[in-house]
């Protein structure tokens, strides 16, 4: 794996942070491509992903977690329960802190809370390209207090500044260690599931208000084709018949456009050519079917 003298590194670092900090952003930009679905709306991520990066001799398996916030539904306090356990184990906790948000109470939970965890802890502050530079230390400074941070770094995710940085830290922070994954493997996920959720983020990107939270994708094949193409057909999960015409669309347009999208971005993400089929399905109360939880990831709660 690694022709360097040096002793080959391997851990586990867990992501967290508040709804749109920025963490799928970030493991994409450590990876070096993408492997976690993002977009501008909040807890776009719903389950754990295993994003893997390397650097040097060393292997850095990144917990790409959902958003923490104060949950409701149960559909929500699975995703804040997915995040929690996405620390499990972890060699190093990544806080990622939205730089130019306003400080707020949640905020201040979230950072109490990971200081009561016994892993190194770092404090990732993202968007500093975007937020106001009058207030970032001052701010860098009350976190870090708070939550005893053993580093602070200032990133953008988007553009990649400071990130290289980061993963220079994060690389001698790993434990020495036989790496757990082929050197051209970049995810645990499969490529089933990275198609629902390809999928997913065109609902994210394209449909407003609050219906990509009432919807869910899940898988019904995946057919490799003897020309090397892949054949996917997926169902989109939505509660009420109102919101199934709005996925539709006029004259099927909406759906039609998901479809290209989604189906353009697989092509090149699994480098082959894709036919994608998708089936807008009525299903009330899916958010309380056990059965989808665990198809799309996600460990049942009370």
């Amino acid at each position: 794996m690694n022709e360097d003298t040096n002793p080959t590194r391997c851990g586990l670092v867990a992501v967290l942070g508040a709804p749109n900090a920025g963490k799928s952003t970030l493991v994409n930009q450590l990876v070096g491509q993408k492997v976690a679905i993002t977009s501008p709306k909040a807890q776009t991520t719903r389950t754990r992903l295993l994003g893997i990066a390397l650097a040097g001799p060393a292997q850095i398996m990144l917990v790409d977690t959902p958003g923490i916030f104060d949950p409701d539904r149960r559909f929500d306090r699975a995703m804040v329960n997915a995040a929690w356990e996405g620390s499990d184990g972890a060699d190093v906790i990544a806080l990622v802190v939205d730089a130019k948000a306003k400080r707020s109470d949640r905020l201040e939970r979230l950072v109490e809370q990971v200081a009561m965890r016994p892993e190194r802890k770092i404090l990732v502050l993202n968007k500093v390209d975007i937020a106001a530079k009058d207030k970032l230390l001052v701010q860098a400074q009350h976190l870090h207090a708070a939550g005893g941070f053993d580093e602070v770094f200032f990133i953008s995710a988007l553009t990649g500044d400071g990130v290289e940085e980061l993963k220079a830290w994060l690389a001698a922070a790993m434990p020495e260690g036989q790496w757990h994954f082929p050197e051209d493997q970049v995810s645990d996920a499969s490529e089933r599931l990275l198609a629902t959720e390809i999928t997913r983020e065109q609902l994210f990107n394209q449909l407003h208000a609050e219906l990509p939270y009432a919807s869910a994708v899940v898988p019904e094949k995946y057919i490799t084709r003897k020309d090397g193409s892949i054949e996917i057909h997926q169902q989109i999960l939505v509660a009420r018949d109102t919101q199934r015409a709005i996925v539709l669309g006029k004259g099927g347009a909406r759906i039609k456009e998901i479809g290209e999208k989604a189906r353009a971005e697989l092509s090149r993400v699994l480098g082959v050519p894709v036919h994608l089929y998708l089936h807008v399905k009525v299903q009330e109360g899916w958010d309380e079917d056990r059965e989808i939880y665990e198809t799309i990831g996600l460990g049942w709660v009370k």
